[in-house]
């Protein structure tokens, strides 16, 4: 009975210590994993005999807490794990999701074209870059359904060198497109805008002048088969960094 006394102090001394370790923990301080850390690998104040059982408990809930604290992953630009060499821009382009879901095109942390920002719609989704600076040049969407193929044209034809072009697809990026606008698309880099069909997933990344294919375009056939969604295929994600042009766009 004598030592009721003392050993409710002890216990409202251990349950304090705990319950700031939690918290710190929780609120993501490093104070408080450290803390933790420092007690496990190092205690202060060895226990008595008396107290083993009682410290034994509570450094296996410590170990518990410690094991299953795992700290959030840092997140770069655009959310890429990991962040973009200099002298690059990063992105991430997320095509639409059957026809409910819509697009969205992010640049170094600036969302370029979404659903909340109320600028992309059905067909092709089109952001053009500086590619010296990483400046929103104009973001526009054509509905590739029952738009006008012209629209396009006139936004993609008078492109200068070095501008970036952003693309990604909503419900159907191909009925109305033309030889004209499939070269163009080819001259930019893509390896896939000759063969787009009726609603095909696509999200690519050219260049005015680009030698060569780009690396960056991901495209999935519209097929019976294998459609994630009924009538269309699963929406495409893609993330990268691309390089910074060294010539100023005219």
């Amino acid at each position: 009975m004598r030592l009721a006394g003392p050993l409710r102090v002890v216990v409202i001394i251990l349950t304090a210590g705990l319950t700031w370790i939690l918290v710190s923990i929780l609120l993501g301080t490093q104070s408080g994993f450290s803390r933790l850390q420092q007690l496990l690998n190092n205690p202060e104040n060895p226990p008595s005999a008396g107290w083993n059982g009682m410290y034994a408990q509570l450094r296996v809930i410590l170990i518990q807490i410690r094991d299953s604290y795992k700290p959030r992953p840092k997140k770069y630009k655009c959310g890429l794990p990991q962040a973009c060499p200099d002298q690059t821009f990063a992105f991430r382009i997320t095509s639409g999701a059957a026809n409910v879901i819509g697009p969205k095109i992010c640049l170094e942390d600036k969302m370029l074209m979404s659903s909340v920002k109320n600028n992309v719609g059905r067909g092709l989704n089109i952001a053009l870059v500086n590619g010296v600076n990483g400046e929103l040049i104009d973001a526009k969407f054509f509905d590739m359904w029952a738009g006008d193929v012209t629209e396009l044209l006139k936004f993609i034809r008078p492109l200068h060198e070095g501008t970036l072009v952003f693309v990604a697809s909503y419900d159907d990026p191909a009925t109305k497109m033309n030889e004209e606008t499939r070269k163009i698309f080819s001259e930019l880099g893509s390896s896939v805008a000759k063969d787009l069909t009726f609603r095909d997933s696509w999200v690519f990344v050219g260049a005015k002048g680009v030698q060569g294919k780009s690396p960056f375009e991901q495209h999935i056939k519209n097929s019976k088969s294998s459609n994630k969604y009924e009538g269309w295929p699963e929406a495409l994600e893609m993330e990268g960094c691309i390089p910074q042009r060294t010539a100023e766009v005219q």
